[in-house]
């Protein structure tokens, strides 16, 4: 199946070919026709298998064939909310490339950061918005933001949202929105929670399911070490003096934590950057920057922090502690 079969249009299939994608992958074959026949979606989808593009190229077609008068003004008509301002500012990024032949406007504001540019942003008008729960309400308090005209929600790593405590935050946005919207609702993992969540928000949704398949584990070999809580940072740095090298992401599972290893390794003379959600947007960005570009060889984030994040050619991954999700 090509993206020619999936009915999109030109423009769209224009910016397709131009960001050098050829075929959908399993969960873009199955959920842009259900997007764009307006149904309500719940997909169970992990990142990196497609699913942005899944939502973001049918929102774009539907908004495109469907477009207000430029002179009254954009309307807000299509919402997408992210756990992490990572996440969202991802998704931003593919609104503008899988839109940049139609003209849909998009923004994506977040926490963390100053709110005064993102204010301007909206003062314009967009079509699109992608937000983190927390600046999306505190803004709509403000009268900056109009949820009225949304035509489609769609509520991204829901069980991260869920894990991050945003369930009221979440249901307080839908509830904001036109009971007539179309709500597509994406997980990478489906817990009671987040059925519970779906079945009383979405109608009669159609479900799409997609298995990951990973190359990636035929090239992994995977240690597990018994060892007491309190010899755990003795045994890190002695399997980074002595066996691991290049370049290292170490998850654990608390901010406290980040920053007590973080310590720990920087006393020991080594390079390290951290990624967790009190740092501020900058602080984030420039962490992961100097991480892709080598200039330091230690990332240590906890796992909320990292979902998402695209980095290549990782050496070796460090679990400090058990995820919360195995």
């Amino acid at each position: 199946m090509s993206f020619k079969d999936l009915h999109l249009n030109k423009p769209i299939l224009k910016a397709i070919e131009e960001a050098g994608y050829i075929d959908p992958t399993l969960i873009q074959e199955q959920t842009i026709p259900l997007v764009l026949d307006k149904k309500d979606v719940i997909a169970s989808a992990q990142t990196g298998t497609g699913k942005t593009a899944a939502f973001a190229l049918p929102i774009l077609q539907l908004l495109f064939d469907k477009q207000d008068a430029p002179k009254k003004g954009k309307k807000t008509r299509a919402l997408i909310v992210s756990p992490t301002r990572e996440l969202a500012v991802q998704i931003g990024e593919n609104f503008k490339t899988y839109g940049s032949h139609t003209n849909l406007r998009s923004t994506v504001i977040f926490g963390g950061t100053s709110i005064e540019p993102q204010i301007d942003l909206l003062k314009k008008g967009v079509d699109i918005l992608v937000a983190t729960p927390g600046r999306l309400l505190d803004l709509h308090k403000q009268d900056y933001i109009n949820l009225d005209y949304i035509e489609i929600l769609v509520l991204d790593e829901a069980d991260l949202m869920l894990d991050m405590g945003f369930i009221d935050d979440v249901k307080k946005i839908e509830r904001l929105c036109p009971e007539t919207k179309q709500t597509l609702l994406f997980s990478a993992t489906m817990p009671f929670k987040v059925e519970q969540l779906a079945n009383s928000i979405l109608k009669s949704p159609e479900r799409v399911e997609v298995t990951p398949t990973s190359s990636a584990a035929k090239d992994v070999s995977q240690i597990l070490y018994y060892v007491p809580k309190r010899n755990k940072i003795e045994l890190c740095l002695h399997l980074l003096r002595n066996t691991i090298k290049g370049s290292i992401l170490i998850f654990r599972r608390t901010k406290f934590g980040v920053d007590k290893l973080e310590q720990t390794l920087i006393k020991n003379g080594y390079k390290v950057e951290t990624l967790h959600g009190d740092k501020a947007q900058g602080d984030r960005q420039t962490a992961l920057n100097k991480f892709k570009s080598g200039y330091v060889n230690i990332l240590i984030a906890t796992d909320v922090a990292a979902r998402g994040i695209d980095i290549n050619e990782l050496d070796a991954v460090i679990n400090f502690d058990m995820p919360n999700v195995p």
